[in-house]
């Protein structure tokens, strides 16, 4: 049985410049970022001197930095947690934190940003949820002090990532976060299959959507009553990497909604292109041949276990499902209770090949942090960017993070590989459950800091030898988009481009449904593009190209 990514990964997805993130324009200050740079190296109490990649950070002086903590129902900090008490034996330095709820995190991380009380570090970070602090100067312009952080240089250069940074660049050619760096990059979301009963079917395992749809009708023919396929996602993630097999953007990765441009052609909208359109053709004609359940389609993930599609696996209803390896775990313990334990398969498979090719999304970042300015007054200035270079992306860091202490909850053997040591567990993850103090739980490693960054073999380290496989399925049979082309705004840009990419995209949302669910028929095509137009669309995609260029004209 696979392990789980991360049990934040079923809860955040690719992020691009969304609606959600403009929204929090209203709540960022106004002003003008300074483009005065701080000389951080003569700002260096409590630093190292020579600080290299690699390299155990150990401050000179005892250091207090606040960070914004995001808590989380399951995951409550509590007194018994170990890793803050470890981070200062290893570092010097004392984290102290400001709770903020799961819940309304956002909101509350926006709050804090424009009254000027941010914590200095500022984690669980996507791209785009800078944009809206970057006029106001309330954060960090990253861009310009990377020259004192050696394990991030040193990993981008690794990991072929020189590219992915430069595009984090805003309209001033400055980026004001630091992302997390994976070495690999795979979808976190794919379709989840039952594995022996598509074999019994006949078909095997789907390498194409339109082996996904034979595979479907021959299960249908054997479970009549069934509605083998589903979401449980309110449609979002299905067509979300579905999208990408027809060379388009859907659903959680439609983003800004612009695609295109990476060969000096102008930006279009993905909802008008005829690619979006043989997308909803494709997933309204497995919900007209009585293939995918169309209430999974409206249910969101809501704990029921990928919004109850655990329960239809486990009645042997459906056969195939959206989700990560957390949720194949969320399908595995319902079957467990009613087909028994090994009598059942489950695989998360590759996402299926399409009429765009062998294609999945472009290679993203996963979340990193970004600094509030204050930071740059401070005399710690250069230990404080010493430290988080070390926590974010020395590998002896994210080690700890991801797994304690060293020789107290896990040991490492000579080739590299990670156990559990007797005692511990990490139930989260499926390792050792029940069988002694859970080293997330009780002692606060692996949350979503221990996420951000990884090398392949410490993603492999928690994970299955059935989740390497599919990394490796994943690897050489897909390859990624290109990048979505930048088209960093202006600050007098940002609220336009608001108002206008919110009703789009609603409008995109609404009518993709209705199309898929056959609530509307897709001779309305027209129409729906006629109601885009109505609502600004030529000037919002006028607005993104402008800024586009600006963007080429500059780099």
């Amino acid at each position: 049985m696979l392990n789980a990514l991360s049990p934040l990964t079923d809860r955040r997805t690719f992020v691009g410049l969304t609606a959600a993130t403009f929204g929090a324009l209203t709540l960022a200050s106004c002003g003008s970022s300074s483009d005065a740079e701080v000389d951080a190296g003569s700002q260096d109490v409590g630093a190292m001197d020579g600080f290299e990649a690699d390299q155990q950070f150990t401050a000179t002086e005892p250091l207090k930095i606040s960070i914004l903590w995001t808590d989380w129902p399951e995951q409550p900090v509590t007194e018994t947690w170990k890793v803050f008490d470890h981070i200062k034996e290893l570092t010097g330095v004392e984290l102290e934190l400001t709770h903020v709820p799961f819940s309304d995190n956002v909101e509350k991380r926006s709050l804090l940003i424009s009254a000027g009380d941010a914590p200095t570090i500022i984690p669980l970070i996507y791209r785009g949820d800078e944009t809206p602090f970057v006029s106001s100067g309330a954060i960090l312009p990253m861009s310009d002090y990377v020259e004192h952080m050696p394990n991030f240089r040193k990993y981008v250069e690794e990991w072929d990532l020189t590219d992915m940074v430069e595009n984090l660049k805003q309209a001033d050619g400055k980026y004001y976060m630091l992302p997390g760096l994976q070495e690999v990059w795979v979808p976190s979301f794919s379709l989840i299959i039952r594995k022996d009963v598509w074999e019994k079917a006949g078909v095997g395992i789907p390498g194409t959507w339109e082996e996904v749809h034979e595979g479907l009708q021959a299960i249908k023919e054997t479970y009549p009553d069934s509605l083998p396929l589903a979401d449980g996602f309110e449609g979002q993630s299905l067509i979300n990497y579905g999208g990408y097999a027809f060379n388009t953007r859907a659903g959680w990765g439609f983003g800004d909604g612009m695609i295109g441009g990476q060969d000096g052609d102008p930006l279009r909208y993905a909802a008008t292109t005829d690619e979006y359109k043989g997308m909803v053709e494709y997933y309204r004609a497995l919900v007209a041949d009585g293939l995918l359940d169309p209430e999974t389609l409206t249910a969101a993930n809501d704990g029921s276990g990928a919004g109850g599609v655990a329960e239809k696996f486990a009645q042997e209803t459906c056969f195939a499902a959206s989700g990560s390896s957390g949720t194949l775990i969320e399908f595995a313990q319902a079957l467990d209770q009613t087909v028994g334990a090994g009598n059942y398969e489950l695989q998360l498979i590759p996402p299926p090949a399409g009429p765009g090719g062998n294609i999945m999304g472009p290679r993203n970042f996963w979340h990193g942090f970004m600094l509030s300015s204050t930071i740059a007054e401070s005399e710690n200035f250069l230990a404080v960017l010493q430290f988080l270079d070390w926590l974010y992306y020395a590998p002896q860091a994210r080690e700890m993070l991801r797994w304690g202490i060293e020789g107290e909850t896990y040991t490492t053997a000579e080739d590299g590989a990670i156990t559990l040591a007797k005692g511990y567990s990490l139930d989260s993850f499926d390792l050792n459950t029940g069988k002694g103090t859970d080293i997330n739980k009780d002692l606060g490693f692996s949350t979503f800091l221990s996420e951000a960054t990884e090398s392949r073999q410490l993603k492999e380290s928690y994970n299955s030898a059935e989740f390497t496989e599919y990394i490796d399925g994943v690897l050489t049979n897909l390859e990624p988009m290109p990048p979505w082309s930048p088209a960093p705004l202006e600050e007098a840009e940002l609220e336009q481009a608001s108002l206008m990419a919110t009703p789009l995209k609603d409008a995109v949302d609404t009518a993709t449904l209705q199309f898929i669910l056959g609530q509307r028929d897709i001779g309305e095509w027209d129409a729906f593009l006629g109601e885009l137009e109505a609502s600004g669309l030529p000037n919002y995609v006028e607005l993104i190209n402008g800024a586009r260029d600006r963007f080429v004209d500059k780099s």
